[in-house]
């Protein structure tokens, strides 16, 4: 189907009103840039009633930091608006266009097919935030989906969306989770569900692939003005800020993919419309995190090729920012031999600023306080050792800081031949000897390095299959909790720590659509 991005008139069936003089509608300040500046690369649109919506999470926190009313959104009014069928005062609902490669191959028209961006909001630091709703109902980008979501997959991207925030990795954040009161058919009948999502902006590479395969250069000058103005205005002082954004670009998706590779995440579905402009982990669909460590490990159902797997993640970022550079060309200089060579230097660099970030990442966990030449391969060494013994990625590198203090037994253990540690442990223990810190202040350190807590698959599966199944949120709650605090020891939930059980079977996740 051929979408017309002009500013068509909205669904004129969906009878609601803003309620101007409605006390809730005063809880967003919106300012929306995106509608008002970008005409052309949206369709407003509204989202579809549902029956009975009812607020089953809410984040107050996250809202109290957005400048938020937590006290009226917390309410049966507040569910309607998360929901979708009343928009709040300021608000201007709008699907937004891209395109995208999805498993390297090209899709010229994707858009949001069950999302809407609501708005803007200034957060209390001042910086611009987008609130969207996603499983709101079909739009014209739908592709004959049903635009809805189901409560798993919703409480999945809430919980691992605020178990990276808490970890310290740029993320999308959740604002609130609400039932529908109708099914959404997959497989079986499920609880439909609508989140409300939080980022920086939701621009993506295949934002700008839209229109550069279009030829739409004014366009692609547009929303690359934009994105510099909302994100880098900083750029606009450099002869070439559209060279300036590509690079830093590149600087942003490094560090966040070596943020990933830290905690050991896998994303699952690193499409170019999945990768966001801003530096932000986005759409949380058949992500999870490795439990032992195998560069190898692929949880995605529909990723049979191991395209993303959690090894190739850096090279598939690398190749994101090539399709990136090749959307900006024209605007990086007008000789395209010249733009090519510049767009190259600046995509080739992404290997060197990505190893850079990962190991200053890796140093921190080692308990490296100074650098030395040699860390590179001390690093990757560690994690050979790990490779083929079946050693827990999170446990393994917890337990650094105890043997950092000497106690060497809880590490050696996670190992099925420990001789592999003993063998690279010399040469770790060597380069300690070389700095002079206290082991306390070194444990300290690798400890606020490592987190204690991450989010579990089959614990992640337990707190879902309650929700969704028995409509308990109490295991929800529990791990949500257990997660804010993920560099924290928290004794009495030791076994929160713990992998799976043997015998728990290869674990696969899907893609929640």
């Amino acid at each position: 189907m051929k979408v017309v991005i002009t500013n068509p008139a909205a669904q004129e069936s969906d009878k609601r009103t803003q309620a101007p003089n409605n006390p809730t509608a005063l809880c967003f300040a919106f300012d929306n840039t995106y509608a008002r500046e970008l005409d052309g690369f949206y369709v407003s649109w509204k989202a579809a009633q549902v029956a009975r919506p009812r607020l089953v999470k809410f984040n107050r926190e996250l809202a109290e930091e957005l400048g938020l009313d937590a006290d009226a959104l917390d309410s049966e009014r507040g569910a309607r608006i998360f929901a979708g069928n009343e928009i709040p005062e300021g608000a201007a609902p709008l699907a937004q266009a891209y395109a995208g490669h999805q498993f390297g191959g090209f899709v010229p028209q994707l858009g949001d097919g069950r999302v809407l961006l609501l708005g803007e909001v200034a957060d209390r630091s001042g910086q611009r935030r987008d609130i969207q709703l996603k499983g709101s109902g079909p739009t014209p980008f739908s592709r004959a989906g049903d635009g809805r979501a189901a409560l798993g997959p919703v409480l999945r991207e809430y919980l691992i969306g605020e178990a990276m925030h808490a970890l310290g990795i740029p993320t999308t954040r959740a604002l609130a989770a609400v039932l529908t009161g109708e099914p959404v058919f997959r497989q079986t009948a499920l609880p439909g569900a609508v989140l409300t999502r939080v980022a920086a902006s939701h621009i993506r590479v295949g934002t700008f692939q839209f229109f550069a395969a279009r030829g739409e250069q004014a366009k692609v000058q547009r929303l690359a003005d934009y994105v510099i103005d909302r994100h880098y205005p900083e750029l606009k002082e450099q002869a070439n800020p559209y060279l300036g954004l590509l690079e830093r670009a590149c600087d942003k998706l490094a560090a966040l993919v070596a943020g990933w590779m830290h905690v050991g995440f896998i994303h699952g579905v690193m499409n170019t419309d999945n990768m966001a402009i801003s530096g932000e982990t986005i759409d949380y669909g058949p992500c999870a995190f490795m439990d032992h460590y195998d560069p190898a490990t692929v949880f995605s159902s529909i990723d049979t090729h191991g395209r993303y797997a959690y090894a190739n993640q850096p090279k598939i970022a690398h190749w994101n920012l090539a399709r990136f550079a090749e959307a900006l060309l024209a605007l990086l200089d007008a000789d395209r031999n010249r733009a090519v060579a510049r767009a190259s230097d600046v995509v080739n660099n992404f290997p060197q600023l990505y190893e850079r970030h990962w190991l200053n990442g890796m140093r921190a966990k080692l308990g490296l306080l100074t650098k030395e030449e040699a860390d590179l391969n001390l690093a990757t060494e560690f994690l050979t050792a790990m490779a083929g013994n079946k050693v827990d990625h999170t446990l393994a590198f917890r337990y650094l800081a105890n043997a950092a203090l000497g106690d060497e037994e809880p590490l050696r253990a996670l190992f099925s031949d420990p001789s592999a540690y003993d063998l690279w442990s010399q040469y770790w223990r060597a380069r300690l000897a070389r700095e002079a810190t206290a082991p306390l202040e070194r444990a300290r350190a690798m400890r606020r390095a490592n987190p204690a807590f991450i989010p579990r698959n089959h614990r992640v599966e337990e707190a879902l299959s309650a929700a969704v199944e028995r409509d308990d949120y109490a295991p929800f709650d529990t791990l949500l909790n257990i997660l804010a605090h993920p560099f924290d020891d928290q004794p009495e939930f030791a076994a929160f720590a713990e992998p799976a059980p043997d015998g728990q079977g290869c674990y696969r996740t899907f893609c929640g659509t």
